[in-house]
């Protein structure tokens, strides 16, 4: 190697130990500089999750009665029927007849005892007719045979002395005892027949009078089933009658319970009536009677309700929605009794039976409380006692929470 060729060599730069030095020289900082992002990061989950707590979603409790909650306050049980009427009835005539007048229409409010329609008593009249004639028959047969009665009793009378003194024969006086005795059979036979002709007339005036329908009582007109020229009978099926009538007065609801539920329901219970043509009107209601039994095929035990106000709104077969009312003392849970019902999201409460937990954001901390259940529907659920309204209350997984957790709040799509 010539010295050209050694100088150049002195000055080739070795690159197989510069790397080695420039990392020695960088490690320190970057290791210190990942310490400091370490540290920031376990910071930011501190204050994330130990100085805020989980994230929850929060609702408040409304008011039973506040915009946007039921009506119905303190319902413990909700229950769907129909308004029914106790009194009412088809009226018709009492056989086959044929229709001569209707005087009433659907809608027409009538009277005990006012004439509806009559019917064809061209039969019925003639038969009465014939009977009072039998009986003017009748009358003058009695009286011929009360007069020969009368006329054969002397000549008995005189026939008993004769014998006594036995101026005539025995067989004498049985033929004129023989004959007396046929008048007197004769009076009392015609008598008889007397008192049946006058039945007979009684009989077909009752005919007469039922071809005159009237109202059994006070009610309004709500089917009219027959025209003039028709023929109505009880005996067709299907009814056959003239009109049917409702006493207003007498219409209730009545609703199927579910018998697992039937606990809830009482006789004299306060309950609201919703009819579902009037959602907004809550009629005040009583519950009358729970029907001692239930039906199988169903699982259901009826009950029926009384109106305690009376309107001309309410018509028979009218759908309703009966809220059963808690009119018992509240029942202390460890909470303040609430002033009224409430009502929450489903999904923050946990229900067992009548029942159930839910958790209070208190400030940013989680109380468990136990309340007391009412119904739960489409809306929510009633919450009776243990909430008071405007409560703040955590949704999720209610699972995961105890009572004490530190919680901040997320927003909430839930209403």
């Amino acid at each position: 190697m010539d010295r050209k060729t050694a100088l150049l060599d002195e000055l080739r730069m070795d690159r197989t130990q510069a790397p080695a030095q420039l990392t020695g020289r960088r490690l320190p900082w970057l290791v210190g500089l990942g310490a400091v992002l370490l540290a920031a990061a376990i910071g930011m989950l501190f204050l994330a999750f130990g100085h805020q707590g989980i994230a929850v979603r929060a609702v408040t409790a409304r008011a039973i009665g506040a915009p946007g909650a039921p009506s119905a306050g303190g319902s413990l049980l909700d229950a769907t029927g129909y308004v029914v009427a106790l009194r009412e009835a088809t009226v018709s005539g009492k056989s086959i007849y044929k229709v001569n007048e209707v005087l009433v229409q659907e809608g027409q409010p009538v009277k005990q005892g006012q004439v509806m329609a009559r019917l064809d008593d061209t039969n019925a009249r003639a038969a009465l007719e014939q009977s009072k004639v039998q009986v003017k028959q009748l009358v003058a047969a009695l009286a011929a045979a009360k007069l020969a009665a009368d006329d054969a009793r002397p000549l008995f009378q005189r026939n008993q002395v004769q014998l006594k003194e036995a101026l005539i024969s025995q067989d004498t006086f049985d033929a004129s005892k023989a004959s007396y005795d046929a008048t007197q059979a004769a009076a009392l036979v015609a008598e008889q027949n007397l008192a049946v002709a006058k039945a007979n007339v009684e009989v077909n005036q009752r005919y007469e009078d039922d071809t005159i329908i009237e109202a059994p009582f006070d009610g309004v007109v709500t089917v009219l089933t027959a025209h003039p020229g028709e023929l109505v009978s009880p005996q067709f099926s299907g009814g056959g009658g003239i009109a049917k009538i409702v006493d207003m007065d007498s219409l209730e609801v009545e609703v199927d319970v579910s018998e697992n539920f039937i606990n809830r329901v009482r006789p004299h219970q306060p309950a609201i009536i919703t009819l579902n043509a009037y959602p907004d009107w809550s009629i005040p209601a009583e519950v009358i009677a729970v029907i001692p039994t239930a039906d199988r095929a169903k699982a259901t035990v009826k009950v029926r309700i009384g109106f305690k106000v009376k309107d001309a709104r309410i018509v028979p077969e009218m759908g309703a929605r009966v809220s059963f009312l808690d009119s018992t003392p509240q029942i202390e849970l460890g909470s303040p009794a609430p002033t009224s019902a409430v009502i929450v999201p489903s999904a923050a409460v946990q229900a067992s039976g009548d029942t159930g937990i839910v958790f209070v954001i208190t400030g940013d901390h989680l109380e468990r409380r136990p309340v007391r259940l009412g119904t739960r529907g489409a809306d929510g659920q009633t919450i009776l006692s243990g909430l008071q309204p405007g409560a703040s209350l955590a949704l999720g997984n209610l699972d995961t929470l105890k009572d004490g957790l530190r919680v901040h709040v997320v927003p909430s799509e839930v209403r």
